[in-house]
């Protein structure tokens, strides 16, 4: 199924300015061919890469899918069941730290309850089944009280930080008033053990009516997590409303805003909250007016993209391309717009522990597909 499109000029189609940053000199523009690995996935959401070759890749509706290095797909059965309505379903999928001796996958997934929808964190072991996989010994370790009707602003992205604790990122609902109430999950990104407990150390632990998960609050749909791989630290992208997209840092025990403070405006014109900044509450690294709705995110440390050596890489789905940010420490001096001549959602990117980068585009032909230098 693998195919393999002709080589994009970065200097033509593939790069597109973004005013008012900087634009890249001509020498850090190359080319780049995209290798469709596979075509055919229903909405896909996140991805992850085996040890022994080949993918998982999540679909919203609630499909696992193992993807082999050639591109044949299969169902990896014994998924939990998911709540698949408008942005819910079955969400990020990341392996264990410890996969090659434990087996062991998370999933985020929204799940279904009589007091409405919620996000929820599943665990199994990756078992091999004929030619194929199943999941086994699954289990639902952590239920987050974000329950809400509707299928807006679930996150969720997962990410393990160096010391083995897990970051789960959780949507504000659509509600954004909960997003500042810390015995609320909702709009929070939480700290997490692989048995789905609180990490001993979180920022609001033996605090009368806080969640012990919690590690920073004040955040409204964000879509986007990765660990810094120069720093060991935890940086998120999240979803503004119009415009206010946001790059965040979030530090233990922070308030970032939502929906206090914006930089973006509601869908119907008006102004959100106070403003744009409030004693107490934490500025964005960066943000984007007009919102190009962020989904998936990557450090570039490959060699394999020289010029792309530290690099921040996020996902557009409005904004149908993929971002590249070019850092300065903890500061964003430039940013380019890649893959806009591809037109389609992005709604993942990862680099493979091989170095090659894969982008997942978010349709109902969906596809998963490799960058090639």
């Amino acid at each position: 199924m693998m195919t393999r499109n002709s080589l994009i000029s970065s200097t033509a189609a593939l790069f597109v300015a973004l005013s008012p940053m900087a634009v890249l000199p001509a020498a850090a523009q190359s080319s780049i061919a995209l290798e469709t690995v596979t075509e055919g996935l229903s909405y896909p959401w996140s991805v992850a890469f085996l040890p022994e070759g080949g993918y998982l890749v999540t679909e919203r509706d609630g499909l696992l899918k193992h993807v082999s290095a050639e591109g044949d797909q299969s169902v990896v059965p014994g998924t939990p069941e998911v709540f698949a309505q408008g942005q819910g379903g079955l969400l990020d999928v990341v392996l264990s730290p410890a996969f090659e001796t434990d087996r062991t996958i998370f999933m985020s997934f929204s799940q279904g309850s009589p007091e409405g929808a919620g996000t929820s964190l599943f665990r199994a072991t990756l078992a091999e089944d004929g030619d194929g996989y199943r999941l086994q010994d699954g289990t639902t370790i952590f239920r987050a009280n974000n329950r809400a009707y509707g299928g807006r602003h679930f996150g969720s992205r997962l990410a393990f930080a160096p010391d083995g604790s897990l970051f789960m990122t959780l949507g504000d609902r659509g509600d954004g008033p909960r997003s500042q109430d810390a015995s609320d999950h909702t709009g929070s990104v939480l700290r997490l053990t692989r048995d789905g407990e609180p990490v001993a150390g979180n920022p609001f632990e033996g605090e009368a009516g806080h969640k012990p998960e919690i590690w920073s609050i004040g955040h409204r749909n964000p879509q986007s997590a990765a660990i810094n791989p120069a720093t060991g630290v935890l940086w998120t992208v999240e979803h503004g409303a119009r415009g206010g997209d946001e790059i965040n840092i979030p530090e233990a025990g922070k308030n970032y805003g939502w929906p206090v403070i914006s930089y973006g405006r509601h869908y119907s014109g008006g102004k959100i909250g106070e403003g744009t900044e409030k004693a107490g509450m934490e500025q964005p690294i960066h943000y984007w007016d007009p919102s190009i709705a962020p989904s998936g995110m990557a450090f570039v440390t490959s060699e394999l993209y020289p010029d792309w050596q530290g690099d921040l890489l996020v996902g557009a789905l409005r904004g149908r391309h993929l971002s590249k940010l070019d850092l300065d420490g903890e500061k964003i001096v430039s940013e380019v717009q890649l893959l806009g001549d591809l037109d389609a959602r992005i709604r993942d990117v990862r680099q493979a522990p091989d170095g090659y980068l894969y982008v997942l585009t978010d349709s109902d032909d969906g596809q998963l597909i490799r960058l090639v230098p």
